[in-house]
C-alpha cells in the first residue's frame, strides 16, 4: 500500500466515527423535533440534553480531524471541494453553528415560548448539517467536482446522488439515535419512554433501509464508477451492512437495546466504509487518483505521527468521556410536563 493510501485511511477512519459520534448527535434533533409538546415530550427531551449534553462538542474533534487532513495532506483536492462545493459545506456549517448556540439557549429559556423557539431551532439545525455533508459526499461520488475546482456551484450538489445522500445522512442519523435513546431509557429504569420510543425507531430504521435499496437503481444511473463498485468490490460490506440493519430491527423488537446498539454502529459503520472501497482509489471520482493528490512525502509522514501521538492522548480522554456519560443515571419521577416545564424554564426561578 502506497503512504498516500496509509494516510488516507488514517483520514477515512475519522469519517467514519464523525459518521457514528456526530451521526447519533444529529439524529437527537430529528427526535426532539417529533417529540410534542410539553406534556408528551418533556421525559424524551430531557433524555436527549442528557445523552448528547456532555458529548455533543466532543463529537466534531472528527470533523476538524478530517478537515485538517485533507487541506494537509491532499491540498488540491480540498481546494477543489471548497470551491465547487462552498454552498452546501457552508450550510452544513451554519446548521452546526445554529444548533449548538440553540441547544445552550433552550436550556436557559426564561419562558415557555422561548424555550420552543430555541428547540426547534436546534432540532431543525440538527437535521441541516447531515443533510448537507450528505450532499457533499454525493457531489465527490458522483465525479461532479473537477480537479481544478470552480465546478458548478448548483448542479454539483442537487442532483439524484447527492439528494439522496443527504436523504440517507439524516435517516441513519434519526436511526442511530433512536438505538441510543431506547437504549438510554431503559437502562435508566424508564420502561414507559422506552416503548414509546421503540415502534418509532423501528418505523424510521425500516422507512431508512427501503430508501437505501431504492436508491441503488438512480446511483447507478447518476453515479456509474461509484454505483459499479458498490455492487462490485463493496458488495460484502454492503451486504454486511443490511444484515447489521436486519438485526438491529429485530433486536430492538425483542427489547434487546444494548446489542442492538452494536449492530447499529456495525450497520453505519459498513455502508460508509463500502462507500470509500468503491470509491478508491478515486479522491474525487473520475477527476483525480488519490496518489496524484497527495502532498510532499515529509509531510504524509508528519502527519502520521500526529495521529499516532494523538490516538495515545486523545483517544482515552474521548473513550473516558462517553464511558462517564453512559455510567451515570438520569433522572425520570416526574410527570413530563413538570419536567419540561423546569427544563425549559429554569433560569426563571
Amino acid at each position: 500500500m502506497d503512504l498516500s493510501d496509509v494516510v488516507a485511511t488514517a483520514m477515512f477512519t475519522g469519517v467514519v466515527l464523525y459518521a457514528l459520534f456526530a451521526g447519533a448527535d444529529f439524529g437527537s434533533g430529528f427526535w426532539d423535533l417529533t417529540a410534542g409538546g410539553p406534556a408528551r415530550g418533556g421525559r424524551l427531551r430531557v433524555l436527549i440534553d442528557h445523552s448528547i449534553g456532555p458529548v455533543w462538542e466532543a463529537n466534531h474533534v472528527w470533523l476538524i480531524y478530517i478537515l485538517v487532513f485533507l487541506w494537509t495532506a491532499y491540498p488540491t483536492a480540498f481546494a477543489a471541494i471548497m470551491t465547487t462545493l462552498f454552498i452546501p459545506m457552508s450550510l452544513a456549517l451554519l446548521g452546526i453553528v445554529l444548533r449548538g448556540a440553540n441547544f445552550a439557549f433552550r436550556k436557559y429559556s426564561a419562558t415557555m415560548t422561548q424555550a420552543r423557539l430555541f428547540g426547534a431551532l436546534f432540532a431543525g439545525a440538527s437535521l441541516i448539517a447531515p443533510f448537507f455533508f450528505g450532499t457533499v459526499v454525493g457531489a465527490i461520488a458522483s465525479g461532479r467536482v473537477p480537479a481544478q475546482g470552480y465546478g458548478d456551484r448548483v448542479s454539483s450538489w442537487l442532483n439524484p446522488t447527492s439528494l439522496l445522500g443527504g436523504t440517507l445522512a439524516v435517516g441513519t442519523s434519526a436511526f442511530l439515535a433512536g438505538v441510543f435513546l431506547t437504549a438510554d431509557a431503559a437502562r435508566s429504569g424508564d420502561v414507559r419512554l422506552a416503548e414509546y420510543l421503540r415502534p418509532r425507531t423501528l418505523a424510521v430504521g425500516v422507512v431508512t433501509g427501503a430508501i437505501a435499496i431504492a436508491a441503488i437503481a438512480p446511483i447507478r444511473r447518476d453515479a456509474p464508477t461509484l454505483g459499479s463498485e458498490l455492487l462490485g468490490r463493496a458488495l460484502p460490506l454492503i451486504v454486511l451492512s443490511a444484515a447489521a440493519g436486519v438485526l438491529t430491527l429485530a433486536l430492538v423488537f425483542r427489547r434487546r437495546f444494548g446489542w442492538a446498539r452494536v449492530s447499529a454502529l456495525i450497520a453505519v459503520a459498513a455502508i460508509v466504509i463500502g462507500w470509500a472501497v468503491a470509491q478508491t482509489p478515486w479522491i474525487l471520482v473520475d477527476q483525480m487518483l488519490i496518489a496524484d493528490a497527495a502532498g510532499a512525502r515529509s509531510t504524509l509522514v508528519a502527519l502520521l505521527v500526529v495521529v499516532a501521538i494523538a490516538a495515545v492522548t486523545v483517544l482515552p480522554a474521548l473513550g473516558y468521556l462517553f464511558w462517564l456519560t453512559q455510567s451515570e443515571a438520569w433522572g425520570h419521577e416526574e410527570e413530563p410536563g413538570v419536567q419540561d416545564q423546569r427544563h425549559t424554564s429554569g433560569s426563571s426561578s
